[in-house]
């Protein structure tokens, strides 16, 4: 995703005028060369200074052009907060805020580089909706999706690697909406960000163990949040799990729990995130999300249990 993003913002910038590329410091990265290149006007580094970054993105927005606010998701998110709150939000301009590498990615760094509560912290901001895509096909659309939309959007990305989950996904992105990219009768995954990866692994196993077919859906747009497709799931599937890459707290796991006593469904609800814990522990990605209790056994538990 961290290769995706500048790409699809180059070719977005040959057809819509004013899109500016601001980066506070982000280390560089290949695919940023021809953007630099060919629009080094709109491609502005502010150096350390996620706040400085903001402000001059806000500026921007209110004399007509497009923003796009690039760092690593929790400098992106945290230190320019009371920024992004005032300038963007209270003001609802259309700046889309890039947050890479979110949940555990920069997991040998320690938790000052994790962004396990992001999502909860850019719900709370009145006009500020969220998109977290699962692959880099995903950001294509959801890029797109930002250039739509008049206001402020909080983008979370992965960093680097990411499988192709939706090759086969039988509805297109549109943004507001659920989508399903595994088809499935059985039991459903609903999820957002590169770690449905998982879903698909535990599927696989679910499927040759028990027969039947597990659905996985992809929950792209967190904020505004689609409340008429979850009330499907809902009705359609006997057991659903919701996996996430951020802690269990104001997220998307307690939203689909809220539906579900609204419509008083019968359907079995589990939950499979992260800890709303700091984890004292230094490894790869795999090691931090085994710490928090996200592996494919535990996310095939909760599948065949509901627990």
């Amino acid at each position: 995703m961290r290769d995706a993003f500048p790409q699809v913002l180059y070719e977005i910038t040959k057809i819509v005028p004013k899109v500016f590329y601001v980066i506070a410091d982000t280390p560089p990265a290949a695919s940023m060369a021809p953007f630099r290149r060919d629009y080094p006007e709109r491609f502005i580094n502010v150096g350390v200074s996620e706040q400085s970054m903001i402000s001059l993105c806000a500026g921007l927005a209110m004399r007509g052009c497009r923003p796009f606010a690039f760092a690593i998701a929790p400098f992106a998110a945290f230190r320019p907060f009371e920024h992004i709150r005032v300038e963007l939000c209270y003001q609802n301009l259309p700046v889309v805020l890039v947050g890479m590498g979110a949940g555990v990615t920069y997991s040998i760094l320690g938790g000052t580089h994790n962004a396990i509560e992001d999502i909860a912290v850019m719900s709370a901001l009145p006009n500020m909706s969220i998109i977290a895509p699962c692959d880099p096909e995903e950001l294509k659309s959801a890029v797109w999706a930002c250039i739509r939309h008049f206001g402020p959007i909080y983008l979370r990305l992965g960093k680097a690697g990411e499988r192709n989950l939706t090759a086969d996904a039988t509805g297109p992105f549109e943004f507001g909406k659920i989508r399903c990219i595994k088809p499935g009768s059985d039991v459903c995954i609903l999820g957002y960000g590169p770690i449905l990866s998982m879903a698909f692994d535990a599927a696989r196993q679910y499927e040759s163990a028990n027969g039947g077919a597990v659905a996985i859906y992809s929950a792209h747009t967190l904020k505004p949040l689609d409340t008429a497709g979850i009330k499907t799931l809902l009705e359609r599937y006997r057991q659903i799990v919701v996996l996430e890459e951020h802690s269990s707290v104001k997220t998307l796991g307690g939203q689909v729990k809220e539906i579900a006593w609204d419509i008083h469904s019968g359907a079995g609800i589990a939950t499979c995130s992260l800890k709303d814990e700091f984890i004292h522990l230094y490894g790869s990605k795999d090691d931090l999300l085994r710490a928090h209790g996200i592996t494919v056994e535990v996310l095939l538990s909760k599948l065949s249990t509901g627990r």
